[in-house]
Parts: structure tokens; C-alpha cells; sequence
């Protein structure tokens, strides 16, 4: 999902009840890569770029990539409602058993960005370049060459599902969640592009040569948030007065904005190119999408997604239902909705 800060303190507070049984897992470790001349899509190069990430469980453990949302890191992915769910004894992702590799993707938490130094200047990276960059961390990084799995959420599954197509067989098994395969257009591009024109449209921007933070970048963070996730049942249940809805915008305009308004954009805007669709017959392993009925980018009813998993060998489907308790696209940060279908999923694939 997108990583607002904002969603992220609304679906813990939703789901406080349900985290006060997630499972303790090992603590993460913090690390470090730099991968030397690397070359971007658009001809650009970087001598070194450093790539953070964080590991949970042992290096001796079976290798298991799990990627986040667009503006996140892998310390997003470190909540309770998903790692709790999910990274502890006994659960899918047992972190006593595999070795959980969490990247900052390119351009987002401690990795190289914009906001270092370079600002607008920075290389105009897309998802090919954030998996390019993934890839090196974890073969080159990490030293590994075999993926147990890799699973995604949202800006994560969309980079699942290149993985897919861009390195066949690297992985056992595939879980792209909150995303398609299909081109980035519709409401989702085109929210995204009113997202990042606000922004790029404010006078105080200065082609991004500002010194304090645009004042839109606040206000498109939460406009955006509203229109594109929460899901259309939790918000009724949430705001079913006019009163009860201004309270709910005041938090969130009271928030904490992103931190840099070119870090910002940069990420929203690297989706534009994305489409594998023509692609899917590369996917030989089983591969589970895991979408949400009520996620506003990614509507189940324009069967987008059901037309594409037919041209997966090995592709099934997993649709959480919605209700108040949902999400939407910012459903599946909340595993406790398919640990069981996943830990089942994974049996099928059989042992590594």
C-alpha cells in the first residue's frame, strides 16, 4: 500500500484489539549493500548507491524477500498486524525457520534518494530499476541465490510481480498482494498523477530547489490517502456523522507530512511504466495474488485481475471480502485476513 504515515497510525489503531496476540519474532538486524555503476532505464548512471535493508531469523535460514509499499521501507513492514501475524513460531513466516530479507527499495527509508543531496537531479528511477537494485542487494548483498518466496505489498506486489518476469525461477513461489500485473492507468495512474502534480504545481516547490516543505504536499498526502485506501464500509463505520468525519480529518491533517517533497514524488511517480501483462507466461511457479473486494486502486469488478491470473501456469487468486473490519487497499497490511490461506499456499509448493 501506499506508506502513509498517517493510514499506517489509523489501521493500528483499528486493529489493537487483534495485535495484542502477535507473535514475537527474532529482532531485526540492520545492514547495509553498495552496488557500484549502476545504470538506470532512462541511460543515467550511479557510481555507488547504497542500499539499507533489514534481516530477520538467521542467514542459515530459507531466504524469504518481503518488499514494501510505495514510501515505506522495510521497517514498515515491521508491524504488528503483519510481521506479528506472520514472522513468529509456529506462523507462515517463521523467522526461527527462514531468513526474512526486508529492503529499503530505491529511493525510500535509509536507501539513496533524492533528499540526499541530489534533489531533482536524482536518476528518474522506475519499479524495473527498484528490482534491478533489489536483485543486486540480494544476489551480490546477501550472497543468495534461491528465494524460498518473495511477497509484496501494493508498490511490493507490483515489484513481486516483476521479479516474476524479470528473474523466472528465482523464487519458489510468488505472493503479489493490493496490486495487478497490468499497466499502471485508470484511477490508480490518475490519482497518482493528480497526487504528484500538486505538488509539482505549488509555487513554493521551485522545480524542487525548496527550502521548507511545500504547504500541498500535506494536504495531497491526506487527500490522496482518503480517496485511495481505508475502504468504503471502515470509513462509513468510522465517520457516519459530519462531525465524526472532521474529527477524522483534523488527525490527519495534524499528522507528520512525508519528510522531503522530491523523495516523495520521485516514488509515486516511478509507477508509470509498469506493465507485465505481456509477460506472465515467464511466471513457471505457483504464484498467489492476494487482493482486497474493496480496494479502491485495484477493483475486483473490472476483472482485470481475473483475466490476467489465466495467463499464470501456476496462478491462483485469494479475494479478502470486505467489510467494516477491511481496509481497503490497505488490507492486506493486516495478515490476520489470509495467514491461514498463505501457510496454506506455501504447503502446496512443497518443501524447499
Amino acid at each position: 500500500m501506499g506508506s502513509l504515515m498517517w493510514l499506517r497510525a489509523l489501521v493500528a489503531a483499528c486493529v489493537l484489539a487483534g495485535t495484542a496476540r502477535a507473535a514475537e519474532y527474532p529482532a531485526p538486524k540492520s545492514g547495509e549493500f553498495v552496488a557500484h555503476d549502476v545504470r538506470f532505464h532512462t541511460g543515467e548512471t550511479f557510481k555507488d548507491l547504497h542500499l539499507h535493508y533489514l534481516t530477520v531469523g538467521e542467514p542459515s535460514g530459507i531466504p524469504v524477500l518481503v518488499l514494501h509499499g510505495t514510501a515505506g521501507s522495510g521497517q514498515s513492514m515491521l508491524t504488528p498486524a503483519f510481521a506479528g501475524e506472520l514472522f513468529g513460531a509456529g506462523q507462515p513466516l517463521d523467522a526461527h525457520k527462514y531468513f526474512i530479507i526486508l529492503p529499503d527499495g530505491l529511493g525510500a527509508g535509509q536507501s539513496d534518494r533524492p533528499s540526499l543531496g541530489l534533489h531533482a537531479k536524482f536518476p528518474r528511477y522506475d519499479y524495473a530499476d527498484m528490482v534491478a537494485a533489489q536483485y543486486r542487494l540480494v544476489t551480490e548483498g546477501l550472497g543468495v541465490s534461491h528465494l524460498r518466496l518473495i511477497i509484496g505489498n501494493s508498490m511490493g506486489g507490483m515489484h513481486t510481480w516483476l521479479w516474476g518476469v524479470t528473474y523466472p525461477g528465482f523464487a519458489d513461489a510468488l505472493v503479489p498482494m493490493a496490486s495487478q500485473p497490468t499497466e499502471m492507468a485508470s484511477r490508480n495512474w490518475m490519482m497518482r498523477r493528480m497526487l504528484v502534480e500538486s505538488i509539482r504545481q505549488d509555487p513554493a516547490y521551485q522545480g524542487g530547489d525548496y527550502t521548507t516543505p511545500p504547504p500541498s504536499l500535506r494536504l495531497a498526502n491526506v487527500m490522496f490517502g482518503i480517496a485511495t485506501s481505508g475502504g468504503t464500509l471502515a470509513w462509513q463505520a468510522q465517520a457516519p456523522t459530519g462531525d465524526k468525519a472532521d474529527a477524522l480529518v483534523d488527525r490527519m491533517l495534524a499528522a507528520a507530512p512525508p519528510l522531503d517533497a522530491n523523495d516523495f514524488i520521485y516514488q509515486w511517480a516511478a509507477s508509470r511504466g509498469f506493465d507485465v501483462a505481456g509477460q506472465l507466461d515467464r511466471i513457471t511457479v505457483p504464484l498467489l495474488a492476494i487482493n482486497s473486494a474493496d480496494d479502491e486502486r485495484n477493483p475486483p469488478e473490472t476483472g482485470v485481475l481475473d483475466a490476467a491470473i489465466k495467463r499464470v501456469a501456476h496462478g491462483s487468486v485469494f479475494l479478502i471480502p470486505a467489510s467494516a473490519e477491511t481496509r481497503g487497499h490497505g488490507t492486506t497490511s493486516m495478515a490476520r485476513f489470509y495467514a491461514k490461506r498463505l501457510a496454506s499456499f506455501l504447503d502446496g509448493v512443497g518443501h524447499p
